[in-house]
């Protein structure tokens, strides 16, 4: 597990919230640990997936009765992490240490997150969540074998458009200059003033725009941008890198957009894969892997 405070006590997305049923468990991973999570009735729960019994897995089991259940022996856990019931001896009553080892976790803005710490403050938000002005769109996860920073470092970039993109975020044959741009911090992290950017592939729509970026890093391994193109046109993306080791990561992207309704979900997500696809082999090719 990573031992910077910092990052332990921040919040991570582990699976989008439609993804989590009421009986099924899901196993997944965060910082080299590996987790269970799961929910009873309206709370979202995550724990060390490990059965203080004989160290099995909890994550195969099933969710019965506001409990899960260890696939092995089946000993039950309740919301709170203690063992309720032994069923090979069901008159006695679990000792204290049988219990789950647990984490922090909520449900924010179409995610699950989870903290191996102790946060101070709420996950990072997708501002046009609750807008209802936009169709939102959950993208990926993309999962690159590549330094979770250097992934983030790569969202915030916008010089290589041209190059990676080419022909969608701009034109590999006459890439354009970055001029200054405003940078400065608030409550909400870093942000950026607009930086304008030519794209012949601008959106969805599949025409040219001259977009202006907005950029913001409310927290180390999320950011977010609004791009604007013109008569009122807003294309908002919020991203949050989730390291399930120092050099392998899942990418969580949220879409949010208030024109182009005619189109289809499906052309919008081939343009998202066809963009963050590209930014796969880049990230995985850098050295070092850490910044």
């Amino acid at each position: 597990m990573i031992n910077d405070l910092v990052l332990i006590n921040d919040w991570y997305i582990v699976a989008a919230a439609r993804d989590l049923n009421d009986v099924t468990p899901l196993a997944v991973r965060l910082w080299d640990e590996e987790l269970v999570v799961w929910r009873s009735g309206d709370e979202v729960i995550a724990w060390r997936d490990y059965c203080v019994h004989r160290g099995a897995k909890l994550s195969p089991g099933e969710v019965k009765e506001g409990t899960l259940v260890c696939p092995y022996h089946g000993w039950r856990y309740g919301p709170s992490g203690a063992c309720t019931l032994i069923p090979a001896h069901p008159e006695i009553q679990p000792p204290a240490k049988a219990r789950a080892l647990a984490y922090k976790a909520v449900e924010s803005d179409g995610y699950i997150w989870v903290s191996l710490g102790e946060p101070k403050r709420e996950p990072a938000n997708f501002p046009e969540f609750s807008n209802e002005d936009y169709r939102k769109l959950l993208v990926g996860p993309y999962n690159y074998h590549g330094n979770p920073f250097r992934t983030v470092e790569n969202f915030l970039d916008v010089a290589h458009f041209p190059f990676v993109h080419a022909n969608i975020n701009g034109d590999p044959d006459a890439p354009e200059p970055i001029g200054e741009y405003e940078v400065f911090r608030d409550d909400g992290g870093l942000r950026t003033g607009p930086i304008p950017r030519f794209q012949p592939f601008g959106d969805h729509r599949g025409i040219p725009v001259t977009a202006h970026y907005k950029y913001n890093c409310p927290r180390p391994l999320s950011a977010y941008f609004s791009k604007d193109t013109g008569e009122g046109h807003r294309f908002c993306t919020f991203m949050a890198v989730t390291p399930l080791a120092e050099n392998d990561c899942l990418l969580w992207v949220q879409i949010a957009i208030n024109y182009g309704h005619d189109l289809s979900e499906p052309q919008i997500l081939e343009r998202q894969d066809a963009v963050y696809n590209q930014d796969k082999p880049i990230i995985e090719s850098q050295r070092p892997h850490p910044l």
